[in-house]
């Protein structure tokens, strides 16, 4: 009789019958009704963008395996998953290529030079995402006004030009999606819904965008700004709900998911409030997943008959 193996994995560890292809094919339904929306709001070109990041990242990670002699993975649809979260995170005007170029960056360097699914650092997607910011600066706020091409830099969207949300008219467009904006940033409506249904089939803890915007919607509160305005502007129901939840880069434990969400609604907060930038959901989550490992290791759970190690 052969001895059991002691198997050791990277996380997420699955302990009941759910597997990394069921969870990923609920966040591709999650995301696909602010696709839709994205596609009705800034025209065909939406849907090109997202199309292309897709197959650059399937492509780019069956390519990578094949050349490292190592199992392909594409099945589990991560990539897809990462694909789609990608092209949320670009303006419809963004050239095709840059786009591509961000597909390398999320699934080369940032998932699979790490060891693959369970091994990176930080979400995929939202390292591409800040390192088209800081490459291509100018692309990546070309946005487009709905079903035009028409560039807006000025008043790209409304937390950037500091609007406040004054009439119903005003949160009726903000709510649908009617002006500019990344793909994944402009309809809170269709995001809330697709949050909706992951925490409804279980496949996120309300620990994280609970806390996450709790804590933005306080400090907007605190500070005098425009609550609704913070709340479904530049990105934030984006990130919480999708990107801030991503299993490898987030905390396991509840306390750890609680303080992770207080983090994330704070530094936000500071960078809109008093940075240069009017939205900082991206840098808060790339200094948060860094700060993941921390906070796991400081809310862990004590092992029943354990003693505190000192």
């Amino acid at each position: 009789m052969e001895p059991k193996k002691l198997v050791v994995t990277a996380s997420p560890h699955i302990v009941d019958q759910s597997s990394t292809r069921g969870l990923m094919g609920h966040v591709i339904v999650a995301l696909l009704p602010a696709l839709v929306a994205s596609v009705f709001i800034f025209g065909a070109r939406a849907l090109l963008v997202t199309g292309v990041t897709v197959a650059a990242c399937v492509g780019f990670e069956a390519l990578y395996c094949i050349l490292m002699k190592k199992p392909i993975p594409v099945g589990d649809l991560s990539a897809v998953v990462t694909g789609i979260i990608l092209a949320f995170n670009l303006p419809a005007t963004i050239p095709l290529w840059i786009a591509v170029v961000g597909a390398f960056i999320a699934i080369v360097v940032v998932k699979q030079l790490f060891g693959g699914i369970g091994c990176n650092f930080a979400n995929p997607a939202l390292v591409a995402r800040i390192a088209l910011f800081v490459g291509f600066a100018g692309r990546m706020t070309s946005y487009a006004f709905p079903q035009t091409d028409i560039d807006a830099l000025a008043t790209a969207t409304p937390l950037v030009a500091g609007k406040s949300i004054s009439s119903m008219d005003m949160l009726f467009n903000l709510a649908l999606g009617i002006h500019g904006g990344v793909l994944g940033e402009t309809c809170s409506v269709m995001l809330l819904l697709g949050g909706i249904y992951l925490i409804a089939t279980r496949t996120i803890s309300p620990a994280i965008p609970v806390s996450y915007l709790g804590t933005v919607a306080v400090l907007s509160l605190v500070f005098g700004q425009d609550v609704l305005l913070q709340l479904l502007g530049g990105g934030l129901l984006l990130g919480a709900f999708f990107m801030a939840t991503d299993y490898v880069t987030s905390p396991f434990t509840l306390k750890g998911k609680i303080v992770y969400g207080l983090g994330l609604g704070i530094i936000t907060c500071a960078i809109r409030f008093w940075g240069n930038m009017a939205e900082g959901v991206s840098f808060s989550l790339l200094i948060m997943n860094l700060l993941v490992p921390y906070i796991n290791d400081l809310t862990r759970q004590k092992p029943l008959g354990g003693v505190k190690s000192k």
